[in-house]
């Protein structure tokens, strides 16, 4: 997206801005970052409410770009797949009405189609690739802000397709028509013209290509230095130069949140796993399970294949055979849904081989005091891995080894199987009406993890009253099926289910707004509860105004209340209260605590915000951030805890103020004057922001923020009260909106905010 585009969504800020749209003008030139840097979340908010905002205001261009960057957000770094594909299309679809078409950003349309094939099966969807993106690539200008992004992904589909030194010729002259049109190219053609010359064999020049593509500016660029590192690291690991390699390789905990170089990463590990610098452990192995698996459900399916055999060929180097043959047999039935299963079926028997002639390491003692061994195992030292298949022959005969070796089997990511084991052992050759409850929470717990929903209910009705209901109820909360779980729950506790049927019972209740139909549930246990259950009990009792059952709560736990009947009003302690924000962020507002799972709102908000100063709310008591362990800054800290709802809004207005900062003595002055009539008063600018001088034109100190005013007060008697506070100011402050709404000398605020650039 070019200038124009930047200059066409101020505008459209501006305008949302005007109409009262406050939320989405903060958010629409927010999108891209939300994108690229990784907040999904505020995405997948605000993206959705943006376009069906600009369907309604009839702005096309608003929509595409909004729904363009929800797609890139999630085929980007989240690799997002087959479950793109059918979004994708629709966005190019749109891209080609006529009312969208003259957008110079459509053609971005064809890109992302592609990368989402691309993140489904890259081989398998070549050919439509090179179809689809090379007539954009005809219609576009080296010159236009598509052109690089389309060519892109032309070499490497052409990569895909098996064509190396075709993708090596075509991205050079890309990069010389980008040259001549006086562009430079994107550090992702430089990124992906490497892959190609890695793919021809030609190892040394992908280095030299990366090498020089460093300096290029990358179209993602907050993915620029991972990204790099994961490709230099693999390109210097098949050139052998192992610590160099290793030096470039980001860590675990850098590439775990960014599954676009979950491959890639993976086999540069592979390539150095036989060296010191490199440990092939069952952290690893477990860590490319879950890859794998979210793969699975996004549609990666040439990701999910590949990790596959490359996870199996690191588990035969760590003696994992177990291991290694479940990877094979994922990888085989994984092959089936690929358009293009070349050489797949060669590499899962090599695999399987591999696996069988591997030897298998040394248990440490006889078969039968197996169980004890594993007991007494450091928790912390052991290796589950091995534990699977030592523990293997007993499993299915005998039941405390069955327990240990399926409930470690779903821990390493191999829920199914673990499932397999137990059912066969307590469903089809036990009686599962009779077994026992551990055992039947445990094989309950490893089919929600393999999501093998008919199987559990079919469990469930073999089993009696009591434990059916429970089972069910905790399948309807796995899914987030609230109204079900709630029933189901009920049902449990009505049949003596017991504390933990109670524990669901009120996780469902919070979700549907249930409040005290779940504190209620947990009163009637109190003294069976944990702490953490009596915490949840006062929260849920709290947002239902049940102030007995506040006050039995905080009696458990030994927290002290004044009062003894009514609401619950102290002064606790500030507090910092994260709530949402418009533009799908977050805010901290500082707050009093006027009790166990109370906070009254301290700092006035913006105009729009569904929260302001004086608004009374219920927040989770559980800490968000550890307690500093120095004592000094355990002083200064002041605790955040997570919004939960607003009990009771305190009905403020804010207004907005701004312009040059009085002296210091004034504003003294003026926050007193503030503070005596009780009006939240909160200044957002910081030292950095500046206003200009109306006659110097030099920059000088700026001050803005909001005020906020009970109901009792009118906008009339706010504007009379800030031009009296500021009235011998050497610099005038403005209050723009406040004038407009009570149509007092308005034209002096707008010449204000006019002169001093406000």
């Amino acid at each position: 997206m070019d200038v124009d585009i930047w200059a066409w969504v101020g505008e459209t800020q501006q305008q949302l801005s005007e109409a009262g749209n406050v939320g989405l003008a903060m958010a629409l030139g927010d999108l891209p970052a939300q994108a690229y840097e990784g907040r999904y979340p505020q995405l997948d908010v605000m993206a959705p409410a943006i376009a069906q905002q600009a369907e309604t205001l009839e702005q096309p261009w608003l929509e595409f770009y909004a729904r363009y960057w929800h797609l890139i957000g999630r085929i980007g770094d989240r690799a997002q797949g087959a479950v793109a594909i059918e979004d994708a299309q629709h966005l190019l679809a749109f891209a080609q009405r006529e009312e969208v078409r003259s957008c110079p950003a459509t053609p971005a349309a064809v890109e992302a189609l592609a990368i989402a094939w691309a993140n489904a099966d890259g081989p398998g969807y070549a050919a439509e690739r090179l179809e689809t993106l090379g007539a954009a690539i005809e219609q576009a200008e080296p010159a236009g802000p598509a052109y690089s992004g389309l060519v892109t992904q032309y070499v490497a589909a052409l990569v895909d397709a098996g064509r190396a030194d075709e993708a090596v010729s075509y991205a050079e002259s890309a990069v010389e028509r980008l040259r001549a049109a006086g562009r430079e190219s994107s550090w992702e053609l430089g990124a992906e013209s490497a892959r190609a010359l890695l793919a021809a064999g030609r190892a040394e020049d992908a280095l030299t290509a990366l090498q020089a593509a460093a300096g290029f500016q990358a179209d993602d660029p907050v993915a620029k230095d991972h990204r790099d590192g994961v490709r230099r690291a693999l390109i210097l690991a098949t050139l052998g130069r192992v610590a160099e390699a290793v030096d470039a390789l980001p860590d675990l905990d850098v590439v775990g949140e960014h599954p676009r170089v979950f491959v890639e990463w993976t086999r540069a590990v592979s390539l150095l796993a036989s060296s010191s610098q490199i440990t092939n452990t069952w952290q690893l192995g477990r860590v490319l399970r879950q890859w794998i698996d979210y793969f699975g459900m996004m549609g990666g399916y040439r990701s999910r294949v590949e990790l596959a055999l490359v996870a199996g060929d690191l588990a035969v180097a760590r003696q994992g055979v177990w291991q290694a043959r479940l990877l094979a047999d994922l990888a085989e039935s994984g092959a089936g849904e690929l358009r293009d299963a070349s050489g797949v079926a060669e590499r899962v028997a090599a695999l399987r081989a591999a696996a069988d002639a591997a030897t298998e390491p040394e248990a440490p003692g006889p078969l039968e005091e197996r169980v004890g061994y594993f007991d007494a195992a450091d928790g912390y030292n052991a290796d589950p891995e091995r534990w699977v298949g030592w523990l293997a022959p007993l499993s299915g005969k005998d039941i405390e080894a069955t327990r240990r070796h399926t409930t470690t089997l779903g821990f390493l990511g191999y829920p199914s199987s673990g499932a397999d084991i137990y059912w066969k052992m307590l469903v089809d050759s036990g009686d599962i009406a009779s077994a026992d409850g551990d055992d039947v929470a445990y094989l309950t717990t490893l089919l929600i993890e393999a999501r093998q929903d008919e199987r559990l209910e079919q469990m469930a009705g073999k089993l009696p009253h009591d434990a059916k209901w429970l089972t069910l109820a905790r399948l309807h909360s796995a899914r987030e099926r609230w109204a079900e779980a709630l029933d189901a729950a009920e049902h449990a506790v009505a049949a003596g289910a017991g504390v933990e049927a109670r524990r669901v019972l009120a996780g469902a209740a919070q979700q549907v707004d249930e409040n005290a139909r779940g504190a209620g549930a947990l009163l009637e246990v109190l003294d069976e509860l944990t702490d953490e259950d009596v915490w949840r009990m006062i929260v849920m009792a709290t947002a239902a105004e049940d102030w007995d059952t506040v006050r039995k709560g905080a009696a458990k736990i030994g927290m002290p209340i004044k009062s003894t009947e009514g609401p619950i009003e102290e002064e606790l302690g500030l507090i910092r209260v994260i709530l949402p924000a418009p533009d799908g962020g977050q805010r901290q507002v500082l707050s009093i605590r006027t009790g166990p799972a109370t906070a009254r709102l301290a700092l006035p908000q913006p105009r729009g915000m569904e929260y302001n100063a004086g608004d009374l709310v219920v927040f989770d008591p559980q800490l968000l951030e550890p307690l500093p362990e120095d004592p000094q800054e355990q002083q200064n800290f002041v605790p955040p805890f997570a919004a939960v709802s607003i009990l009771r809004p305190g009905g403020y207005t804010s207004y907005f103020f701004d312009g040059a900062a009085p002296s210091e003595a004034d504003w003294t002055e003026f926050t007193e004057v503030m503070a005596e009539r009780g009006w939240p008063m909160w200044v957002y600018s910081d030292e950095n922001y500046k206003v200009t001088h109306p006659t110097t034109g030099e920059q000088i100190p700026g001050v803005f923020g909001w005020v906020a005013v009970p109901p009792n007060v009118s906008a009339v008697e706010v504007d009379a009260l800030l031009d009296d506070a500021t009235e011998r100011w050497s610099h005038p402050l403005a209050w723009l909106d406040l004038a407009r709404e009570v149509d007092v000398e308005v034209e002096r605020h707008e010449r204000i905010v006019k002169e001093y650039g406000l």
